[in-house]
């Protein structure tokens, strides 16, 4: 599990995370809490702050096999913020079968590892101001996934046939402990499924449509983004392109409700705690959404604010984040319109473009803080198109 060696990780935790609780009393407590689910061995043991992974100790090993088989339980009824229970003691590792054997290890089977509480633990947390920053599983648990008993180990543990390990039992649905989620672009690909409608299809130079795209979450069993919500980015972009390749830029347009301003995607400046936590004397800000992205597009957000009320990506330091939550739940779908005066200059015919694009982090925050390329990359969640005349 790479939970500790991403290098977006990392620079969150000791470029941001650490020096902040080591000058802010009310966070002093993000010191241990992101080493208790980023890298529990380590935790556990009392290496607090670890050291960076370059220096390759036991914090490394992630959320590993010996983490998640000792555990017992949960400190809370609804579980958040590390609240897991581990008794490593007596050799027994526990799992969700009654009939498992090893030569190396004795076994226990356990409820809770057939239950969503089990990645409720660390993929549910409060802030210490009490703002819910993560909640997957919540979103979960309120949603129709949930109402069904569809756990999150049904999608996100990839099974097919084979065996555990040498000399286990062959089984039609052997567990692939792979895990895949947000830093999976395969995982995301086609989760939300996108239609685009013309109110006609015959057009002119000079004459004004209207378009709707409409997109459906009917694959994730929680909102879309979800967990680290304050960092992840999903947008919808809009193009026309006419037969002699003209493109053109098609903004959404605004449906007046209180905070959309943070929904569709601008160039303002943001983040400005960054400044604060970093000692950096005069700090702007960054731009919000990233300079590479079009203004105008609609972005599918919870925008998270700090203890002064602007824009942050460090979930410790989220004092709100209810203004606004426009993100694409589980079953739902949401309505995006577009009117276009198509232009004098457009020769027909048209083809519009409707794009769902997703990444994990803005490319602003990235650039600043040395985040590299490769983990901020901007890939197609979904894209459909339809032709004007």
């Amino acid at each position: 599990m790479r939970s500790n060696t991403h290098k977006w990780d990392e620079i969150e935790y000791f470029k941001l995370a650490l020096p902040h609780a080591l000058k802010e009393p009310k966070v002093a407590g993000v010191k241990g809490g992101c080493v208790a689910c980023h890298g529990p061995l380590a935790f556990l043991s009392g290496d607090i702050p670890p050291k960076k992974p370059e220096e390759k100790t036991r914090a490394n090993e992630g959320v590993s096999c010996e983490i998640c088989h000792n555990i017992i339980g949960s400190t809370e009824k609804e579980p958040y913020n590390f609240s897991y229970s581990i008794d490593p003691k007596g050799n027994i590792k526990r799992g969700p079968r009654k009939d498992s054997e090893s030569p190396v290890h004795k076994t226990a089977f356990s409820q809770f590892h057939k239950s969503a509480q089990l990645c409720a633990t660390c993929h549910d947390e409060a802030s210490p101001y009490g703002a819910w920053v993560k909640s997957t599983y919540r979103e979960w648990k309120k949603g129709p996934y949930g109402k069904k008993g569809i756990i999150c180990q049904d999608c996100h543990i990839h099974r097919s046939p084979g065996i555990a390990g040498l000399g286990g039992k062959k089984r039609r649905d052997m567990a692939h402990h792979v895990f895949q989620g947000a830093h999976d672009p395969s995982k995301l690909r086609g989760a939300i499924d996108i239609a685009i409608y013309a109110s006609k299809e015959k057009i002119k130079p000079g004459e004004k449509i209207v378009l709707k795209a409409i997109l459906f979450n009917g694959k994730a069993g929680h909102k879309i983004p979800t967990g680290s919500t304050e960092e992840r980015q999903l947008w919808l972009h809009v193009k026309a392109i006419d037969a002699d390749g003209k493109k053109f830029h098609l903004p959404v347009d605004e449906k007046g409700f209180p905070g959309e301003e943070y929904t569709i995607t601008s160039h303002k400046l943001a983040y400005q705690d960054i400044g604060d936590i970093m000692d950096i004397s005069n700090f702007k800000g960054l731009s919000r959404d990233g300079d590479d992205i079009k203004e105008g597009d609609r972005i599918f957000r919870m925008p998270f604010f700090d203890p002064k009320g602007r824009m942050t990506i460090a979930q410790w330091n989220t004092a709100k984040n209810d203004l606004v939550d426009y993100r694409i739940g589980p079953q739902e779908m949401k309505i995006e319109t577009f009117t276009w005066r198509i232009p004098q200059n457009v020769n027909p015919p048209l083809r519009v473009v409707a794009t769902l694009n997703y990444r994990l982090l803005p490319s602003s925050v990235a650039k600043f803080l040395g985040v590299p390329d490769e983990e901020i990359v901007i890939f197609k969640v979904n894209e459909t198109f339809l032709e004007l005349k």
